[in-house]
């Protein structure tokens, strides 16, 4: 018996002798069809190649390629477990030639191998060709032999391929293994055809025609080959099995299904074991090409097959989550062929256990509900869609869930009512959202979310990828297209951008596709996930269902995901420095800095700033990795993780852990474990250096940090260190004692300016250069003395001072000084001693010479009020002004005392 990985090998290292180059298997995630969900085919990964988009250095390959069929037009799901042949995940061998080799040639190589290298005889192979294709029928009879009764003519698009409606297409020649006649069927062509008799395993598709419309084919200048045989398939007939569930890789994985259980993997629960074996096989390889169980698109198909098995598992008895328990001999088993699998084994075996934890308790409390509900059901009933959709909204129970729990009773649900129900929720959804005030102005993102549903986001592991346009939005409203120089919005199927929240900014890049080039000026997030990209066209037409190559800015998105890193390590020094009472209150991480908010009553002192920031730089240098988990969001609080300010969060959370240190005991434990939707840096050695660089209040109890790190921080700490050696040089001095030689200077500084302040205010109380002295600035008015001075070169707010020292100095009268200001503009003081306060008050005289100033008002006590004004050519009128009012208000005060008296 050949084992699976040996036929693998042989396969692989036959067609490398023949000049192959063995390219290893693409992710289940396409990268460059972005009209798929998953790989479902082995000449997915070289569709442009075929196209001629892309060029390799090679122009023959072979791979054993995963795919997965599950979700859009490649469904099998409902099958598994239940046929010979429906799987979830299978391998797809397959041999390729870029416009090298041909029909000859392919038919030649598979004929080889099949019957020389896999030793299978003969008389038991058949084939097909496409009814018009002559020369394969002819190449068959000459190769193999074959009559013509083995070489069967198919009419119908079963024997010819094409890659769409337009674009490369050919026909194919499927080759096919007579299992017996213990098996019903008949051979391909025949009312019997759909029996397991007669197995197709292996289809070459001679790729020699391009569709350039709709009844208009032309021949390929270079044809080329494409060929995919189930290895699956090709295993069980080599291994002398009619099922695919009894080859040795999956008899081990039933194997330990049945161990696990203690139930029988061969009774009238074989079913259960298969599903189990088939989906653990496809849920473990999708999570290790970055998919996450979640409720919308790949996410959710993941989900609905993991919990498809588990609800299995649950009826093989199983008591505890059992998924996950299987992980090791799936690696064991294919972890040689896919060293991706072995890398990803623990986080695998985290997320089935998470997933199948959470799930039982969503199940219990559904088909208690779903046992009340059907309790009195015979077979042949029909479910109301009401209850089933009361499920779904209740108790998270999906509708193939419900379908699968009522399928071994013969109990239908009614789809088109439960379909119903779904539509009505959303309207009413939909009317409060409308209703909403101001979030009322973004309503039609609701209607376009309904339409073209939820953005699947590619970007915390790909920068690159393709999408399909969705809607394109301008000015509010959704149009068809988008010419060269307009600004607009463009909604994708699938993104690498990440969208603006949790403090992140938004990123930015290109779309682009043959004649289009599109700026991405920044990514937003409404509804939760439907990301929205704001675009200016550059060349070319982005047209609504287009497909474009997506490319993030990789140097700002690296920027972006250092400081985020680094917010999070910040975080924690923070609250080892500060306390326990420090959390996050808000953060803004750009490209080029990052801001931290957090609670904290007063300004961190020096030595607390160097103490976080070598505290956080301290793991920078460790350079440990980031690692990232889905956990439930009770569970991720349970387990210490903090939530971050102002975030909204589902039932299922992202864990975002980075950085190590010695726990109680000597455990060892993450140093930061933060509940995170943003990009990060993939080891904390990424983020380069942190270096603070501010830290000031925001509001009452809120502080702010900001800081910036790699080059970035690099580069100012590089510019601060040249200024520095600059004021040496300036000083003349040694760059470790510039601190104390400015201090000196400073001081010095200070001491000549109170020295100069000094001079100049002796200067204008004694006179100016005509060398007048204090006591000519005083007049006599009405028998009042008046000392009235306009003066420059002192400083508005010694003005008080210098009318304080005239009052010392006249005694007794009133005193006005005028300031002029350099740039011309002018302040007014007037100042009555004590002894006449009764009968002048310095308010009143202000605002008059104000007046003259081009000023109005002014204000203070009745000893002592100030003003100003923008004329300051006009200070001898402003103090001529308060000289007739001072006459005036005496003359009338000695009139008054006169009549008294």
């Amino acid at each position: 018996m050949s084992s699976v990985n040996a036929i693998r090998s042989t396969f692989l290292n036959f067609f490398r002798e023949a000049g192959h180059e063995i390219v290893p298997s693409s992710s289940l995630v396409p990268r460059n069809d972005p009209t798929l969900m998953f790989t479902n085919a082995g000449m997915v990964q070289f569709k442009n190649v075929f196209t001629g988009v892309e060029k390799r250095p090679y122009n023959r390959a072979t791979t054993s390629q995963k795919c997965v069929r599950a979700g859009g037009k490649h469904n099998d799901l409902d099958n598994v477990g239940y046929t010979a042949r429906h799987h979830t995940f299978f391998e797809m061998l397959g041999n390729f030639s870029f416009g090298d080799y041909f029909k000859a040639d392919a038919i030649e190589l598979a004929w080889t191998l099949i019957t020389k290298h896999f030793d299978l005889p003969k008389d038991r192979l058949l084939v097909t060709v496409y009814h018009t294709d002559d020369e394969a029928y002819d190449l068959w009879k000459k190769i193999a032999g074959f009559p013509d009764s083995k070489i069967i003519r198919i009419p119908t698009s079963d024997n010819f391929w094409a890659m769409g409606e337009t674009g490369p297409c050919g026909p194919c020649s499927e080759i096919f293994f007579d299992q017996g006649e213990k098996l019903w069927g008949g051979p391909p062509g025949s009312p019997e055809e759909d029996g397991d008799r007669f197995l197709e395993f292996w289809n070459l598709v001679f790729m020699q025609f391009e569709q350039v419309a709709p009844g208009e084919r032309v021949p390929l200048p270079r044809p080329s080959i494409d060929t995919g045989m189930g290895l699956e398939r090709i295993a069980a007939i080599l291994q002398g099995v009619t099922s695919n569930y009894g080859i040795d890789l999956m008899r081990a994985l039933i194997l330990a299904v049945a161990s696990a259980t203690g139930v029988d993997p061969d009774g009238p629960q074989a079913a259960s074991h298969r599903i189990i074996a088939d989906h653990l096989r496809a849920a473990s390889f999708l999570v290790a090409d970055g998919v996450d169980p979640s409720n919308e698109g790949r996410g959710y198909v993941l989900r609905r097959i993991m919990r498809r098995a588990m609800r299995h598992a649950q009826l093989l008895g199983s008591r505890e989550p059992l998924m996950w328990r299987l992980v090791p001999t799936l690696v064991r088993e294919m972890g040689q062929a896919f060293p991706e699998l072995v890398a990803a084994e623990d986080r695998i075996a985290e997320i089935l256990r998470l997933e199948e934890t959470r799930f039982r308790v969503t199940l219990a409390r559904g088909l208690s509900m779903l046992e009340d509900e059907t309790r009195d059901f015979s077979a042949g009933a029909t479910l109301s869609g009401d209850v089933a959709f009361r499920l779904y909204d209740t108790f998270g129970f999906p509708l193939d869930l419900t379908q699968e729990a009522l399928r071994s009773r013969d109990i239908g649900v009614d789809k088109d009512a439960f379909g119903a129900a779904m539509a009505r929720q959303k309207a009413e959804a939909r009317r409060a959202w409308s209703g909403s005030g101001e979030a009322a102005t973004e309503a039609i993102w609701f209607g376009l979310k309904e339409a073209v549903g939820a953005t699947e986001f590619l970007g915390y592991r790909e920068e690159k990828a393709e999408a399909v346009v969705m809607a394109l939005v301008s000015d509010g409203h959704e149009v068809d297209s988008l010419p060269a120089g307009q600004s607009g919005l463009v909604i994708l199927n699938q993104t690498p951008f990440y969208g603006e929240s949790g403090g992140q900014v938004g990123d930015t890049g290109t779309m682009a596709a043959p004649g289009l080039r599109v700026t991405v000026t920044g990514t937003q997030k409404k509804l939760g996930d439907l990301f929205v990209h704001a675009v200016t066209v550059e060349d070319g037409t982005i047209v609504k269902g287009a497909a474009v190559e997506l490319t993030v800015d990789h140097a700002r998105r690296t920027a972006i995901r250092a400081n985020h890193s680094a917010t999070h390590l910040l975080h924690e020094a923070l609250r080892q420095v500060l306390g326990p009472h420090v959390a996050q209150k808000g953060s803004l991480v750009g490209p080029d800095r990052l801001r931290f908010d957090f609670s904290h009553q007063k300004p961190m002192s020096d030595d607390e700033l160097a103490a976080v920031e070598e505290l956080a730089n301290s793991m920078v240098l460790r350079n440990e990795p980031v690692t990232t988990r889905l956990m439930g969001l009770d569970e991720a609080r349970a387990s210490g993780a903090r939530a971050l300010f102002g975030e909204k969060y589902g039932d299922e959370v992202r864990v975002v852990s980075m950085g190590t240190i010695e726990g109680e005991n000597g455990a060892v434990a993450p140093y930061s474990v933060e509940l995170c939707g943003g990009t990060h840096a993939r080891r904390t050695g990424d983020i380069g250096l942190i270096s603070l660089v501010a830290e000031n209040a925001v509001s009452s109890g809120v502080r702010r940090l900001e800081a910036l790190t790699g080059a970035t921080a690099r580069r100012q700490l590089r510019s601060e260190a040249q200024l520095l050696e600059k004021a040496a040089g300036l000083l003349k001095a040694p760059t470790e004692i510039v601190p104390e030689r400015l201090a000196t200077l400073i001081e010095e500084r200070r001491r000549l300016e109170r020295e100069l302040t000094e001079a100049r205010k002796r200067l204008a109380m004694g006179g100016g250069a005509g060398g007048q002295d204090a006591a000519s600035a005083v007049r006599q008015v009405a028998g009042v003395s008046f000392f009235a001075r306009a003066i420059s070169g002192v400083e508005m707010k010694d003005l008080k001072g210098l009318a304080d020292e005239a009052k010392q100095a006249i005694g007794s009268g009133v005193v006005a000084i005028v300031g002029v200001a350099p740039d011309g503009k002018a302040g007014l003081v007037v100042a009555v001693t004590k002894d006449l306060t009764a009968r002048f008050n310095a308010v009143d005289f202000v605002r008059i010479g104000a007046e003259s100033l081009g000023g109005k008002g002014g204000g203070g006590r009745p000893d002592m009020a100030q003003a100003g004004g923008p004329n300051g050519n006009e200070a001898e009128a402003a103090l001529d002004a308060i000289a007739t009012a001072l006459s005036s208000e005496a003359e009338t005060s000695r009139s008054e005392a006169a009549s008294h008296g």
